[in-house]
């Protein structure tokens, strides 16, 4: 089964995926949001690739090198092995600020005999919409443009420069390297300056994951995820992204098909409120400084979403001329979503902002910009929270009265509340008490629907939605209340199917979603756990996490019958998600089993 078998490599800067043979096959330079110099993951014939080519006898494997984002490929014969290490350089220079140059280091570690490989090196520059010229010129091959935007890519390496351009054979007598880099080089390139930055950026990755959270269960999938996210991290602006690819379907051969390379407020929230329990604390501050960036005028709103620099307007094109992952059309760029309006952004960057004060109090460097920030939320959540909006699934049609958008309306001006308890020693505005009970009142009567027996999707549906199970994490209401667990129960009859969950079964201006999008699984799951059904919550999220990748990498969705990845890749909701799930396994088994270590050893005294 063809499937999203990549490996994700990237410096915060931007990123490509590696295919599990060693090809790599998605790459935007100079940054995450740029134009691609390789896409043959959404055009085998035109979108450009670079792999290496070896005799069928050759067996290939493929595995991250351990707590890095560093990808090691190792191709195996009886008479020959080598591996092909890549990476993006990552690390600190002497003077304390970071090296991320906009390059792909590949380096080539021979392990025996003397491998023969053919080097298949075919970029195709600014999304492959015009030919792509490759010279070598002495030094490095150049490849770059002749017609519409001028663009160019540089090519260094050990081997020589005709064969490689010429895919002619080549015999692996040493170890080798190849860089691949957006501009030209001014110092001389070799074989010893790749191993030394291959060293230096395996050293901040280690000393990366050495720094998170440690966890009793679960811990080598909660730091995969992690790095994940933190290579989705734009280092530049603290911006975060959903996913650093554009245009993987929904489902094979339909036109669910976004581009994600974007920052998402909701999306980034979650990430960077996870990243922060993880001991992350400078992608907090990060993150908020964008959002303080963002919005220099206290009476402007926030959009759903933004550019990783900032950019507020984020035309939708569709780049007709090519074919699309698998035949899927059509392949876009930008995203026209970002001028909807989704009233739940503003309680989700709420909950961020008091994670931090909840923290660190006033000791804040920006915490009079972000109390300003927090009172222009309430302010606006006052304003709009009873008018409809397109929801957390982004309808593209009618608006609604969506039940997580009042939610997260209820946690802005709750979490509001209890910043202000935080900074003003227990002096509270009463009116934004009365507007938080007022919120609350609205959702526990219009929210529920008696004859469901759930809070469902939007006030007046009986349609179930798998974002309500999130009302309990959030704080609306207790895991042993009888409406939330009856909740869990008829989204579990309705939405639950061959072990995955639907999003939502009600027809949407795009027809009923054929895939299970991979978070609301992770949330149903935790949704169990906490309402007492640990064993199948845990049998559930061993089973999950079996559909990952071969690296345990997780993409927006999952085919119901095959299990498939579907959807952008690797997704930042799924491992934020993972990572969630497996902190709440971690923490409350360790709770019950110091508990129980204290009862037996209460029993003995």
């Amino acid at each position: 089964m063809n499937t999203l078998d990549y490996g994700l490599i990237g410096n915060c800067k931007s990123a490509a995926l590696i295919s599990k043979s060693g090809s790599l096959e998605w790459c935007c330079l100079p940054n995450f949001n740029s134009a691609s110099v390789f896409a043959k993951l959404l055009d085998k014939n035109k979108g450009g690739h670079f792999s290496f080519e070896v005799s069928p006898e050759y067996t290939v494997t493929q595995k991250y090198l351990r707590k890095t984002n560093i990808l090691c490929t190792t191709f195996t014969s009886e008479a020959a092995a080598f591996q092909v290490i890549d990476f993006m350089p990552r690390y600190r220079e002497e003077d304390g600020t970071f090296y991320t140059p906009p390059d792909v280091v590949r380096y080539i570690h021979l392990q025996k005999g003397k491998p023969k490989i053919k080097v298949n090196y075919q970029p195709r520059l600014d999304y492959a919409r015009e030919e792509t010229f490759t010279e070598n010129h002495r030094y490095y091959l150049k490849s770059f443009t002749k017609k519409g935007t001028y663009d160019s890519l540089y090519l260094y390496t050990s081997l020589d420069l005709d064969r490689v351009l010429n895919g002619e054979e080549i015999t692996l007598e040493d170890n080798a390297y190849f860089l691949l880099g957006y501009h030209e080089k001014l110092r001389e390139q070799n074989l010893e300056r790749a191993y030394l930055k291959f060293q230096r950026t395996k050293t901040y990755w280690m000393n990366w994951s050495e720094s998170t959270t440690k966890f009793p269960f679960y811990d080598e999938a909660v730091n995969r995820s992690a790095l994940v996210l933190k290579a989705m991290s734009y280092q530049k602006t603290g911006a975060v992204l959903a996913a650093v690819t554009t245009s993987l379907p929904e489902t094979i051969g339909e036109v669910r098909n976004w581009d994600y390379r974007f920052c998402w407020i909701r999306d980034a929230s979650m990430v960077i409120k996870v990243m922060t329990s993880l001991g992350h604390r400078e992608s907090a501050e990060s993150f908020l400084q964008f959002i303080i960036d963002l919005i220099p005028n206290k009476n402007e709103k926030l959009q759903i979403m933004y550019g990783i620099n900032g950019e507020k307007e984020l035309t939708e094109h569709i780049l007709t001329h090519l074919e699309g992952y698998e035949g899927s059309k059509p392949v876009r760029i930008g995203n026209a979503a970002y001028i909807q309006k989704q009233n739940d952004i503003y309680g989700i960057l709420m909950e961020v902002i008091y994670q931090q004060f909840l923290r660190f109090e006033t000791s804040l460097g920006n915490s009079e910009e972000l109390w300003t920030i927090v009172r222009g939320i309430v302010r606006i959540v006052e304003e709009h929270w009873k008018q409809p909006d397109k929801g957390i699934w982004e309808f593209r049609t009618e608006e609604r009265h969506f039940t997580f958008s009042k939610l997260l309306c209820w946690v802005a001006v709750d979490r509001a509340v209890k910043i202000g308890e935080i900074l003003r020693n227990g002096i509270n505005d009463q009116k934004w008490k009365d507007l938080r009970q007022e919120i609350y009142d609205d959702i526990y009567h219009r929210g529920w629907n008696e004859e469901v027996q759930a809070y469902t999707q939007s006030y007046g549906s009986k349609d179930l939605d798998a974002s309500t199970l999130l009302m309990e994490n959030y704080g609306f209401i207790k895991a042993k209340d009888p409406r939330y667990i009856s909740t869990v129960k008829a989204t579990e009859r309705e939405l639950s199917y061959n072990g995955l969950l639907f999003r939502y079964k009600n027809k949407d201006d795009f027809g009923t979603p054929s895939s299970s999008f991979t978070i609301c699984t992770f949330w149903f799951i935790n949704s169990l756990y906490k309402i007492g059904e640990k064993e199948k919550a845990m049998k559930m999220f061993d089973q999950l996490l079996s559909y990952s990748n071969h690296l345990g990498l997780f993409s927006e969705d999952l085919d119901f019958k095959t299990k498939r990845l579907l959807g952008n890749f690797p997704q930042a909701y799924s491992h934020l998600a993972l990572i969630e799930t497996a902190m709440n396994f971690s923490q409350n088994i360790t709770s019950e089993a110091n508990l129980k270590a204290l009862l037996d050893e209460d029993a003995l005294l």
